[in-house]
């Protein structure tokens, strides 16, 4: 991980977004601590993906633990079929 003032950023913003691509992360630091990062778009689709993963496996783990207490609804194929009806 790199950091660099919004600055330097400025002046050189090729060769920085040539870092990111490389595989760096870069923190820019401005004023008043109101930093950002900047990540090539292959790691932040990996992010996003990940976080998007984290949230289903928790839906999951809920879904698993309301089966296990017994809150689940149970349907025969045929009885889901006349729902599909009415």
């Amino acid at each position: 991980m790199l950091a660099v003032k919004s600055m330097d950023v400025r002046e050189n913003f090729k060769e920085w977004c040539n870092k990111v691509i490389g595989g760096e992360t870069l923190v820019v630091s401005r004023p008043k601590n109101e930093n950002v990062v900047i990540v090539s778009e292959k790691e932040y689709n990996e992010m996003v993906k990940a976080k998007r993963n984290a949230e289903y496996l928790k839906k999951l783990d809920h879904s698993f633990a309301q089966l296990e207490q017994g809150e689940a609804i149970h349907k025969s194929l045929d009885e889901l079929r006349a729902m599909l009806d009415e």
